[in-house]
């Protein structure tokens, strides 16, 4: 039984409470016993003295019985706070590690940022992007792809896989008592960010491919290739946006966590970093003022998110 629910107090207190009313009916029915003495009324003092006993017996117990109860009780609810602060600090302990790594990790992406965001904030092409990386063509395509090719040997997209919270959450009561759509949220970033990953790595496969291993100038020569380069950028850009949005705002959120100490497995999720944005720069000034308060080790949480730094 559950004894910080409420059930536990309410069964020890019957019990006591039951068992004093024994006792007290004891002491009534030992009045009547002593005036049946007075009477010399021998048949009813011995009927009154032994309900008296049966109560009195009776109260006893029940009265011992509700205090090894609550003895028990509190002993068991003491080890279940103790062992429950031991896990939140190991939560907090592995969220410390993840955001520090992470942060490290997603400094990287200052590569991807330059590339996406030449010429004004990327917006995908079937939202109407008009920036370098959307509308570039010849000469500036061919740049385009050098830099591209540059950036894979820059960017190692495998290591973020350290960005996984659920794997430290899944397995303590954390799990049980966080709000579920910030669950929801953190693993959905994480199968998007493992898309991602695994998609940029395909995607600068198929540029190669696309690029035949000729000079860029030479493929770009040719209008079939030039358009299934073409096609390939685009691919890249789309999965490193997908890339850097899911990356900032798994790791803005958890540093937000984070900054909230033991008290962040009661947090509601924030619209400023939950809710979907049809750009990454959009998603970036909605966010800052918040995360900008939020305070993780000695800086603020958007200043670890990296973007617009200079790498």
């Amino acid at each position: 039984m559950d004894f910080s629910s409420g059930h536990g107090y309410l069964l020890i207190g019957g019990l006591i409470l039951v068992g004093a009313g024994l006792l007290i009916l004891s002491l009534i029915v030992n009045l009547r016993v002593a005036h049946s003495v007075r009477d010399d009324i021998r048949h009813r003092e011995k009927l009154l003295e032994y309900y008296r006993n049966i109560f009195s017996q009776l109260g006893v117990i029940m009265i011992g019985i509700g205090v090894s109860l609550f003895i028990f009780f509190f002993q068991q609810n003491y080890q279940d706070q103790r062992r429950r602060e031991t896990e939140l600090q190991q939560v907090l302990a592995k969220l410390a590690a993840r955001i520090a790594r992470g942060g490290a990790v997603v400094g990287s992406l200052g590569e991807f940022d330059a590339l996406l965001d030449d010429g004004g904030a990327y917006v995908g092409p079937e939202l109407g992007g008009k920036n370098a990386a959307i509308s570039a063509q010849g000469p500036e395509l061919g740049k385009q792809v050098a830099e591209i090719l540059l950036v894979e040997r820059d960017v190692d997209v495998q290591a973020f896989e350290i960005l996984n919270l659920s794997r430290d959450f899944e397995s303590s009561f954390v799990v049980s008592e966080f709000d579920p759509t910030l669950w929801f949220n953190i693993v959905r970033d994480e199968s998007d960010i493992k898309y991602a990953t695994t998609q940029i790595a395909l995607d600068y496969k198929d540029l190669l491919d696309a690029i035949g291993g000729e000079p860029i100038e030479v493929a770009l020569a040719n209008p079939e290739k030039q358009r299934r380069i073409k096609h390939e950028v685009l691919d890249i850009f789309y999965d490193a946006d997908l890339l850097r949005q899911r990356s900032r705002r798994f790791l803005g959120r958890a540093c937000w966590l984070f900054s909230n100490g033991r008290s962040f497995v009661k947090l509601a999720p924030v619209a400023e970093i939950e809710a979907d944005a049809k750009s990454h720069q959009e998603w970036i000034d909605r966010s800052k003022p918040l995360l900008t308060q939020a305070k993780s080790g000695s800086g603020d949480c958007f200043k670890l998110l990296q973007f617009g730094q200079a790498n």
